[in-house]
């Protein structure tokens, strides 16, 4: 957390601190946690979305590091019902390569942070930091052809990664590139929420990105439609109302700049990083479908 806030403060971010109790998610479906605000319907925030977009027309770049909250009824190794998200969003884009690349400046910087003053725990640890010098992309389609055809695996899920396609995605980018981490860029737009920017190429995929690392997704980002006309026009594709966003929205009828962001699972990325087998063990204090205690 410390290397990426110092990193994005030295590349001109502002840090923000937004609402976690809010009228309605940015990320939509059914895995929100309702609550009664003051007679009022209300959710935990699944992501600071919406909040980081509006300010990206005030502030230009911004970040925040803070909790986020899944209701997945979940159990497993890699999932928390609250975690820690590192967020950022910037505006004035060219492309979502312009946010592959700050966030490869990012783990450039922690991991000669940590190399230079945290040797000491490293060694304890037994950790060996990964490679970080250059981190290859590849689009969605193509890595789940490559891997099915190196590995003998069918496609079963054209629309998303499974997390098996995730560990040999990875096993793939070690053995052919030796890369710890791999952006699958290009995800299909039917996975990807409303707000992000569809592929002009190809509308049935969008301009967005996941990173991966040894095995596991710690990152999902990609550009977002800034022209009111366009996101109203996606919204209505899917059949959705303007209750609880109109101030989103206003934001963008007075003029927004191209812009993207992404969010890291904080958690996930110290698991991997670790090495360690569940993201229980790199959390202060879990909250899971059974932990609401200490």
């Amino acid at each position: 957390m410390r290397g990426f806030r110092d990193f994005l403060y030295g590349e001109g971010f502002t840090e923000i601190h937004t609402p976690k109790i809010g009228a309605r998610s940015a990320e939509g479906g059914a895995n929100m946690f309702r609550l009664d605000y003051f007679h009022r319907p209300a959710v935990l925030q699944q992501s600071p979305q919406f909040y980081k977009q509006m300010m990206v027309g005030v502030f230009d770049r911004v970040f925040e590091t803070g909790p986020v909250f899944r209701a997945e009824k979940h159990n497993t190794k890699r999932h928390l019902n609250e975690y820690t998200s590192l967020d950022f969003e910037m505006g004035y884009i060219d492309g979502f390569e312009d946010l592959m690349a700050m966030e490869t400046g990012f783990l450039q910087y922690t991991m000669k942070l940590l190399a230079e003053e945290y040797g000491r725990e490293l060694k304890i640890l037994g950790v060996e930091l990964p490679a970080v010098e250059q981190i290859p992309e590849v689009r969605f389609d193509e890595i789940k052809r490559l891997v099915s055809e190196k590995y003998s695996r069918k496609i079963r899920n054209p629309f998303d990664l499974e997390p098996e396609e995730e560990t040999l995605i990875s096993q793939y980018a070690k053995e052919e590139w030796d890369a710890d981490f791999v952006f699958v860029t290009h995800y299909p737009s039917k996975k990807r929420p409303f707000y992000a920017m569809d592929d002009p190429k190809d509308e049935t995929y969008t301009l967005s990105f996941d990173l991966l690392f040894r095995g596991m997704e710690i990152t999902t980002g990609g550009q977002r439609i800034h022209d009111y006309r366009e996101l109203l026009a996606k919204m209505e594709k899917r059949g959705m109302t303007e209750e609880g966003m109109e101030q989103y929205l206003s934001a963008f009828k007075h003029g927004m700049p191209p812009h993207g962001g992404l969010g890291i699972g904080l958690e996930r990325l110290t698991m991997k990083l670790l090495g360690e087998d569940n993201v229980r063990e790199t959390t202060l204090f879990p909250r899971d479908m059974s932990r609401l205690e200490p």
